[in-house]
């Protein structure tokens, strides 16, 4: 039998999380304080997922860069590829906050968002 150690981030009381498991079968969570301290630990022990944030370059923009987060969470493997998609985006200003970059990237469901304005030079 396996033993994971974790931290739970599904709530503010960080609780430490003991997940026993059996190959990819989650057996016994404990040291939750609430439920949503067990829901994240099978999460995070059978498949993490992980919000992304980057930037992108921005075409004629009042700054080079366009801060961007991914709407949703990716699972953790692909993130290096998700951030080498983001990288490859050129865009143009004006950008408003929340235009979607990428829809859908990598087929995972989850749209690449701006998460500021960006307005053109002047």
């Amino acid at each position: 039998m396996e033993e994971r150690n974790l931290i739970c981030t599904a709530c503010p009381m960080g609780c430490r999380l003991v997940v026993k498991m059996e190959g990819d079968q989650v057996l016994q969570i404990a040291g939750n304080r609430c439920r949503r301290g067990e829901s994240f630990g099978r999460q995070e022990a059978i498949a993490p997922q992980r919000m992304v944030a980057s930037t992108v370059r921005v075409l004629n923009g009042f700054h080079p860069l366009l801060p961007v987060y991914t709407k949703g969470t990716v699972p953790k493997k692909k993130i290096a590829e998700v951030l080498a998609e983001i990288r490859k985006v050129q865009i143009a200003a004006p950008v408003a906050n929340k235009t979607v970059i990428i829809k859908n990237i990598l087929g995972t469901g989850v749209d690449v968002v701006a998460s500021r304005d960006m307005p053109a030079k002047a």
